[in-house]
Order: C-alpha cells, then sequence, then structure tokens
C-alpha cells in the first residue's frame, strides 16, 4: 500500500517533468529555427530561448500538454532557411510559411512530422526536389508549394496519402510526368501549371521521370 501511494504522489510528477521535457526540446527546435532566419520586422521578437517553453512565444500555438501544435509565420517577412531541427517538432499539426523569402531546400526531416495535416510552403524561394519523405505524412490533408523554384519530378510515393486533399505545385520548375494513382485522380490540373511536366502519366509507355 505504502508503494502504491508514493507511486500516486510521484506519477504526476514524473509526468509533468516529461512534458517539459518535451516541450523544452520544441524550444530549442525552434530557437535553432530562429537563428536560419532573417527578421527584419521583428516578428519572432518574443521567441525567448531562456523561457521553459515556447508556448507563450507569438505565432507559436500548443495543445493542453504544452506540445507545440501549430506554427504560424505565413506572410512575416522573413527569410533565410529550414533545417532539420523542424523534424523535431513531433506533434506539428499546422506548419504555416507560406509569402516569405525562404530559400535553400526543403529539408527531408519534414518527413518526421507524423501528426502534420498543413503544409503551407508556398510563395517562397525554395529549390531542389520535394522531399520523398513526405510519403510518411499519412495525415496530411493539404500540402501546398507552389510559386517556389522546386525542380524535378513529383515523387510517386506521394501517391500513398490517402488523406490528401488539397496538393498545388504550380508555378515551379517541375518536369516528368503527373502521378494518377491515390488522391491525384482527384487534384485539378490548375494544380500542376506552369511547370515542365508531360502530362499525365501513361503507365509502361513512359518512366514517370520522362523529360527531365
Amino acid at each position: 500500500m505504502a508503494f502504491l501511494s508514493l507511486l500516486s504522489f510521484l506519477l504526476p510528477i514524473l509526468l509533468s517533468f516529461s512534458s517539459a521535457v518535451s516541450t523544452n526540446s520544441e524550444g530549442n527546435a525552434l530557437h535553432v529555427f530562429r537563428t536560419r532566419l532573417s527578421d527584419p520586422t521583428n516578428v519572432l521578437q518574443s521567441w525567448d530561448p531562456t523561457l521553459v517553453n515556447p508556448c507563450t512565444w507569438f505565432h507559436v500555438t500548443c495543445d493542453s500538454n504544452n506540445h507545440v501544435v501549430r506554427l504560424d509565420l505565413g506572410n512575416s517577412n522573413i527569410s533565410g532557411s529550414l533545417g532539420p531541427e523542424l523534424g523535431e517538432l513531433k506533434h506539428l499539426q499546422y506548419l504555416e510559411l507560406y509569402r516569405n523569402s525562404i530559400g535553400g531546400k526543403i529539408p527531408k526531416e519534414l518527413g518526421n512530422l507524423e501528426k502534420l495535416v498543413s503544409l503551407d510552403l508556398y510563395g517562397n524561394k525554395f529549390k531542389g526536389n520535394i522531399p520523398k519523405s513526405f510519403a510518411t505524412l499519412k495525415s496530411l490533408r493539404f500540402l501546398r508549394i507552389n510559386d517556389n523554384e522546386l525542380s524535378g519530378s513529383i515523387p510517386r510515393e506521394l501517391a500513398n496519402l490517402s488523406n490528401l486533399k488539397v496538393f498545388d505545385v504550380s508555378n515551379n520548375d517541375l518536369c516528368g510526368t503527373i502521378p494518377v494513382d491515390g488522391p491525384f485522380g482527384n487534384f485539378a490540373m490548375e494544380s500542376y501549371e506552369n511547370n515542365r511536366l508531360n502530362g499525365p502519366e501513361l503507365k509502361g509507355l513512359v518512366p514517370y521521370d520522362f523529360g527531365c
């Protein structure tokens, strides 16, 4: 009985400590992310790395367990690049970085964000390929990476994203053919315009990366 009493006393403390450690690691990841950015209008002024967790920072939303679930920095006049540290935000559901001047490659580590519902990177200066790791984002419903400088083909692995409802890669420099499997049968052709894509994939006739 004494052991059970002690356990009932310690369990909330241990759970609280575990949550604090997790949140602190998320704060560390966001602090590293901030160091990669130029922020001329000080939208990230409240991001104080000395705080226990980032839940009081502007543009950051946490759940009841103090896990970061939303990052809203769309149209914030920031530039710089993204790094692998964003993959540490394991509870993130919304990553909104649209209409900025962020460049470089999209980190493959974003594929670690298994709870992500919306990924909006449109209207930036991203280059390189669309990461194949996006195929692990099984909860993803919205993927908008249009109006960038992305190249290469559309990864066929993305056809496994059964929950994907909106997909927009228009106004990039993508090549190859357009997938037809899975959710790709439902997306309007406007989602692909102003690229070097060769139209819907003709299976068995030409390779999917034909023209790349």
